[in-house]
């Protein structure tokens, strides 16, 4: 409680001191105006009395005599009190005085140089700085009946100062201070409410040490991390996304798509969907990815992608699924050694020494050449390895496994590479027994047959198994779905489709209840964009 009392305190003293700051410079202006508006409004008046006392005949006529000022004088002076001016001053055309505030000065020659462009017609304000201080001056001509100057008229006043145009106005200038200040405390305690609730009630330092630790967290993250808020500009950019991608320097703050051209971040925003466990090329990287919406309050503020590189993914993949392949593989070839050996003893206890050797001599020769044929036509060795164990545990499961003769891989489609091809055909192969198994029929086969040539490579997988009714063939690809029972089933034929859109290809099945099924997948052997 007393930590939330605090932080309120903090805001709302700094925001009254915001406001006070400001109400001085507002005043200190407001002032200013002020004083401004009273020159003008006096420069106005003390040009309309000019020019009123240049239009009176009796001073028109007296500064074209000598014994004018007697008049002049006593008629001037009187206006003088009326208006509340400071001085009339009357000069003739010699600048004579024939006026002034102080009668030692009447007859004595005005040498003030500001006059001089009144004496040439012109009517002005002008501002000196005498002893009584700064006065503001109006001067205008005099013209007799034919419009010729016989004279001048000066018209001055000292102006207030600051203190008294202060205590003239002070009720405006106290009234508008209240108002301001009354309507500033109340919208700074609004402002200080609103930001200790945007701050979750944290303090200054707080806030510093979240941001410090939750940058250090996602830098040391093995994951690449990138966020974006809703204008598209970066918000996070952790190390490994930077090595991952090659980006040197800070890229905060900087749009996403001038940093990676082919971007598929700002899609989710467009999208307004996450996508998860997807694959995607940015680059010249392949990742797997799951990207998500930033919702604060069911607002969405930005977009958050956390990636790996297809590469570690790739090696885990292996292990599970391409060293579990090699394992099956060699436990199978044991035990039908193991069945070969225990035939051969049979045949020589039973003194059958020639059927032993023909045995011996079949078997051999059926070995080499299946082997000398997957290791000619298939280069690459996990593929061979993993059909030469399928064919063996297939022999295990009484099913018969035919490898196309015309098969051949020299090398692999753009995107793919040796563990994808792995998951493909074991997961086809397997999906293959596992329908036969299910079948009562007494010839099961399943026939393999990789083709390849300039323009595309095929992956043919064929099974006369129990087959599949239209509903399995239009759900077999979703994540999840599964005709057996038990736990994390229904990923193969998924994961198998989300390669086969990797590499660009396309998948063809066949398949009706009780005739088997047949897989047809076919990539292109030039660069697609996937």
């Amino acid at each position: 409680m007393f930590k939330h009392l605090k932080i309120k305190w903090k805001i709302t003293l700094l925001s009254v001191g915001i406001v006070l700051f400001s109400l001085i410079i507002s005043s200190l202006i407001m002032v200013g105006g002020i004083i401004r508006m009273t020159e003008t409004q006096l420069g106005q008046r003390l040009m309309t009395i000019a020019r009123t006392v240049a239009e009176i005949p009796l001073v028109q006529q007296g500064v074209q005599e000598p014994n004018g000022w007697v008049a002049i004088s006593e008629s001037v002076h009187r206006m003088r009190i009326v208006n509340d001016v400071t001085y009339i001053v009357v000069l003739n055309k010699d600048r004579v005085r024939y006026s002034d505030p102080l009668n030692q000065r009447v007859g004595t020659v005005f040498q003030d140089k500001g006059v001089e462009a009144a004496f040439a017609e012109h009517s002005y304000l002008h501002k000196v700085r005498g002893e009584l201080g700064t006065a503001l001056r109006a001067y205008v001509p005099i013209m007799d009946g034919l419009h010729q100057q016989v004279g001048v008229v000066v018209v001055g006043r000292v102006m207030p100062s600051v203190w008294e145009i202060v205590q003239e106005e002070k009720h405006n200038i106290a009234a508008t201070f209240l108002l301001s200040l009354l309507f500033g405390v109340w919208g700074s305690y609004l402002l200080a409410r609103h930001m200790k609730k945007q701050m979750l009630d944290l303090e200054p330092e707080e806030i510093a040490r979240i941001l410090v630790e939750r940058t250090a967290t996602f830098h040391a993250m093995h994951e690449g991390v990138i966020a974006i808020d809703t204008q598209e500009r970066i918000t996070i950019f952790n190390d490994r996304a930077k090595k991952i991608f090659g980006i040197e320097g800070e890229v905060l703050g900087k749009p996403i798509r001038s940093v990676l051209h082919d971007t598929r971040l700002p899609e989710v925003l467009e999208l307004r969907e996450n996508f998860l466990n997807t694959e995607i090329h940015v680059g010249n990287a392949l990742l797997w990815s799951n990207r998500f919406l930033i919702r604060v309050d069911e607002k969405i503020v930005g977009a958050l992608a956390i990636f790996q590189d297809r590469t570690e993914v790739s090696r885990i993949a292996e292990e599970l699924t391409g060293v579990k392949e090699f394992v099956s593989a060699l436990r199978v070839q044991n035990h039908e050694h193991m069945n070969k050996l225990h035939t051969i003893a049979g045949l020589l206890q039973l003194n059958q020494n020639e059927k032993a050797l023909a045995y011996l001599l079949e078997v051999n020769e059926q070995q080499e050449e299946l082997t000398s044929f997957v290791t000619a036509a298939i280069e690459d060795e996990s593929v061979a390895g993993l059909l030469m164990g399928k064919v063996s545990r297939g022999k295990e499961l009484g099913i018969r496994v035919v490898i196309d003769r015309m098969s051949c891989l020299k090398r692999f489609p753009p995107w793919m590479d040796h563990h994808n091809f792995v998951l493909i055909l074991g997961n086809l192969i397997e999906n293959a027994f596992d329908s036969l198994e299910s079948s009562t029929r007494t010839d099961k086969e399943v026939t393999i047959s990789i083709e390849q040539d300039d323009e595309i490579c095929s992956i043919l997988v064929e099974d006369n198994g129990i087959g599949m009714d239209e509903k399995t063939r239009r759900n077999m690809l979703e994540r999840g779905y599964s005709t057996k029972d038990g736990e994390h089933l229904g990923l193969g034929l998924h994961l198998v489709n989300q390669l086969i859109h990797k590499g660009g290809g396309e998948l063809v099945c066949t398949s009706s209840p009780g005739e088997g099924a047949s897989f047809l997948i076919t990539f292109p052997m030039k660069e697609v964009n996937a």
